[in-house]
């Protein structure tokens, strides 16, 4: 149960919606004046971003003709904000200036009252160092990075015994022997793939297990609250740590530790090219997956409300839930512990929902899209008719036979990260959203605690 908030707390509440509320009406007033302006940039950016997708979607004649519109809107709706900027006079640049220094204030007080309850904390318990530790290391992960960092001579400098990994050798066989070896800690310096494959022998021996982001993007070590850009500093898990049980999640007898992806962005990664020339393929593959004459994905699911899907255009299955901006980067996860799959659908009406799908993911709004579909279950099973199913594991392109079955293994690894990491996600530092925030400064405003957190029973020294 969160204790009542301070009368401090309850002071900042209270400056923070009032700030906000007087930068709303500054801006509405500053808009009202400026109504044909912003009428005008506003028909010409969804002029843009059609055309722009249409040029997209089709091929030889149709995209040169799609190509020259969106140019020129796009050149358009530069030139007018810059002429607008010129002229702007010195009491425009006083209302910009107020509502720039109302917003700030409100950011501050609402930091202030509401940091308590929407900080982020680190949850797990202390342990002691390793006592015979094993790190296996890709080399060509990352581009390079185990040798850029010097990985090996950094793990024996902490005690560790690094295990290079050599073309032809089979890593889950590395892992298997490490741990037969007497490894009570073991950990893989690579990308995402690589770190899956580790995890899952560790979990299936219940010896702890040490992320190292070696990779390319790193998502698994992002969410686990690790500095990705620090490589060498995620070893110190090794010495005295944090540890704390994470889920794994699996699809038919493979573990992976981030997500799964069939449609559209699984067949763009089953292309050779994709991984070197990632703009100039999806360019390629666009008409023919999602043009006026695209093929329509055989993808067979169950909804919440337990009628079956006939199909969907891009599927997400991923370890926990994602808090998404775009279906590209993917996001995320506020929580790896909660024993769920996420699942996230998209479905796109090529005559009327492409334009919207495009302006959704290019702003971050991706799950305000129509054919947008997000839900937990701790099962989910995807059938279809072609006897193979594109599919992307953890950035691995793979293609499996059909029904495919997701499950959800809670608390399946033991993860150790360094003492001084900040261990939670970007998605658990994140500050809530704007209904969010103002629905708890209202409560604490009126004396209520933001929302209600039991804390777990074995919290640590919150993240700074």
């Amino acid at each position: 149960m969160s204790p009542p908030p301070t009368p401090a707390r309850r002071a900042a509440a209270g400056v923070a919606l009032l700030a906000l509320a007087g930068a709303v009406t500054a801006a509405a007033l500053a808009a009202i004046r400026n109504l044909g302006l912003l009428v005008l940039v506003a028909a010409l950016v969804v002029l843009a971003v059609t055309a722009a997708w249409t040029a997209l979607v089709n091929t030889g004649s149709r995209r040169i003709a799609a190509a020259v519109p969106a140019g020129a809107s796009l050149v358009a709706t530069v030139a007018i904000l810059v002429l607008a900027v010129l002229g702007f006079d010195a009491a425009a640049v006083g209302r910009i200036a107020l509502v720039v220094a109302l917003v700030a204030v409100a950011v501050g007080a609402a930091r202030y009252a509401l940091a308590d309850e929407f900080g982020p904390h680190r949850t797990g318990r202390r342990v002691a160092p390793a006592r015979a530790g094993v790190l296996l290391v890709n080399p060509r992960s990352g581009g390079g990075k185990v040798d850029r960092f010097d990985l090996a001579a950094e793990a024996l400098r902490r005690g560790v015994r690094p295990v290079r990994l050599r073309p032809g050798d089979d890593l889950r066989a590395l892992a298997e022997a490490a741990v037969a070896g007497g490894a009570d800690v073991i950990g893989m310096a690579g990308g995402d793939g690589s770190q899956s494959l580790v995890a899952d022998v560790a979990h299936r021996h219940d010896v702890a297990f040490v992320c190292v982001p070696a990779g390319t993007r790193n998502h698994f070590a992002l969410d686990l609250g690790l500095d990705r850009n620090d490589v060498a500093g995620a070893l110190d898990a090794y010495g005295a740590a944090v540890e704390r049980r994470v889920d794994l999640a699996l699809i038919g007898d493979r573990i992976f530790v981030n997500n799964a992806s069939l449609g559209v962005y699984a067949t763009m990664v089953q292309s050779e090219a994709y991984r070197d020339a990632k703009l100039a393929t999806a360019a390629h593959l666009l008409p023919e997956l999602l043009g006026p004459a695209g093929r329509r994905f055989d993808l067979r699911f169950a909804l919440p409300d337990g009628r079956t899907a006939p199909s969907a255009d891009m599927v997400l299955v991923s370890n926990d839930a994602y808090r998404l901006e775009n279906m590209t980067g993917f996001g995320t996860r506020p929580r790896i512990d909660e024993g769920v799959l996420g699942v996230v659908t998209v479905t796109v009406d090529r005559a009327r929902d492409v334009p919207a799908l495009v302006a959704a993911e290019a702003t971050g709004r991706i799950r305000y899209f129509r054919g947008y579909r997000a839900w937990s279950v701790p099962e989910f099973v995807v059938d279809s008719a072609d006897p193979l199913v594109d599919v992307g594991v953890d950035g691995e392109a793979l293609r499996l036979p059909p029904p495919l079955v997701f499950r959800s293994l809670p608390g399946a690894l033991r993860v150790r990260t360094p003492t001084r990491a900040r261990g939670v996600s970007p998605a658990a530092a994140a500050p809530p959203g704007i209904g969010e925030a103002v629905a708890a400064l209202l409560r604490v405003l009126g004396g209520k605690a933001a929302r209600e957190r039991p804390a777990p029973a074995d919290l640590v020294t919150p993240a700074g």
